[in-house]
């Protein structure tokens, strides 16, 4: 099976060594790739903007499957031309990319299908949007309505924070996703990532994980695209993960295909485990990223054979497998991230990798041979054994390793499971 995987990032690349894997695969293509996927795949130079350009490219190399890492192509309607020129592909159309594209829709959704989520309110004025937060008063959640990078989201502990981050919004900071405030209701909890596949009908549950999205030890500082995970989370019980099925993703499946627009890919549902359950933060509609780093890590059915399934309506034909051991991933990243940062600097060493560690490349380039970083979060060090501690241990192993003046991680990865594991 010929295959073309769509996107340049740590959950492509993890993605991509893992589809390798598969003796299904005849052929893997990336674009545009990096250079850690290109130890798996031929990286061709599409630009992954021209939808005309992809279905071409498809067509004349007789693509079986396109997979689509990242979101912003799935918003913008990429598997829509695909499938339009008979290509399967895995991820969902624009219509249902919306559960990802808008924060409103997704709540809307959940309002109508009585989908567990904290109370909120949409806005388009500043002035109503700040009315509503003082009349509601702290915690609270501000949300840029479309996508972000990760970034527009501020869970306000005091009523200034929230203030501010509603005139982030909408004097432009996330561009064009500000236009539009989503302000709800704060859930007291711990948080939890839980993934499914669909194929519109079916859904499969895959496995569970924990991020870590603020950029300082002890969860301090601002929110990131995530600095690091570990699969699984130890408070997403068979019993929570039972009820996250009923309550949260079929009722989703249902809206989707009744409102028209049936949804086939990953749902990663961003949860929160409050004293009532399971309640949903939000939907994205791709492999979360780093967490996708440790799922792969973990997984142990053949995934060329799964993705295939949700493209093409089979998913009730297969099943997914995975190991006991944890794995958990630390993401290195540019000095000054998430604000400001230098690209191009020097990594000037990796380290092999043992079996069960593998380091992926996030945001990296060769440039005269040499590789440099040329992103945010760059690189992702990967580990798995028995238990959260030997794996962080082993992740950090790793990091440690690594020579790269410019970068720097947290150094408290896991640190709820180990705490767990401990008591």
């Amino acid at each position: 099976m010929k295959v073309l995987l769509i996107g340049s990032g740590g959950r492509e690349h993890a993605l991509a060594w893992k589809l390798a894997k598969s003796p299904k695969l005849s052929k893997l293509y990336a674009a545009p790739g990096n250079p850690g996927i290109a130890d798996h795949a031929e990286l061709v130079p599409l630009d992954i903007d021209d939808h005309a350009a992809v279905a071409t490219f498809c067509l004349e190399t007789a693509i079986d499957l396109v997979v689509v890492g990242p979101e912003a192509p799935l918003v913008a309607g990429l598997a829509d031309r695909l499938r339009a020129s008979g290509i399967a592909t895995f991820g969902p159309s624009a219509a249902a990319a919306q559960l990802e594209g808008s924060k409103g829709f997704t709540k809307d959704l959940c309002a109508r299908y009585e989908i567990p989520t904290g109370a909120y309110r949409r806005f388009t004025d500043a002035a109503e949007a700040k009315a509503y937060v003082r009349e509601q008063g702290a915690p609270i959640v501000v949300k840029a309505d479309g996508l972000a990078a990760g970034k527009g989201v501020t869970v306000a502990m005091q009523l200034d924070e929230a203030l501010a981050a509603i005139d982030d919004c909408f004097d432009g900071a996330f561009g064009s996703a500000g236009a539009e405030v989503v302000v709800e209701a704060y859930l007291d909890g711990e948080e939890a990532s839980f993934f499914c596949l669909s194929d519109g009908r079916t859904a499969l549950a895959l496995a569970t994980a924990q991020d870590h999205k603020r950029v300082g030890d002890g969860d301090t500082g601002p929110n990131t695209g995530g600095m690091g995970a570990y699969s699984p989370a130890p408070v997403m019980t068979p019993g929570m993960v039972a009820r996250t099925m009923k309550e949260i993703i079929e009722p989703t499946i249902r809206g989707m295909a009744e409102s028209g627009h049936p949804f086939t890919g990953v749902f990663f549902a961003g949860l929160m485990i409050t004293a009532k359950g399971p309640e949903l933060i939000e939907y994205n509609v791709r492999f979360g990223d780093p967490e996708c780093q440790v799922l792969m890590m973990r997984l142990k059915s053949d995934l060329l054979d799964l993705l295939h399934a949700a493209a093409t309506e089979t998913l009730d034909q297969v099943s997914a497998e995975w190991s006991d051991d944890v794995a958990l991933t630390v993401v290195m990243a540019s000095k000054g991230y998430p604000g400001a940062y230098d690209k191009n600097t020097p990594i000037a060493h990796l380290p092999e990798s043992a079996d069960g560690e593998k380091i992926f490349h996030a945001g990296t380039a060769l440039k005269d041979g040499a590789l440099v970083a040329t992103g945010g979060r760059v690189l992702n060090a990967t580990a798995t054994a028995r238990t959260v501690a030997d794996a962080q241990a082993r992740a950090y192993g790793l990091v440690d390793r690594v020579e790269w003046e410019n970068g720097f991680c947290r150094r408290d990865i896991g640190w709820q499971a180990v705490a767990r594991e401990r008591n």
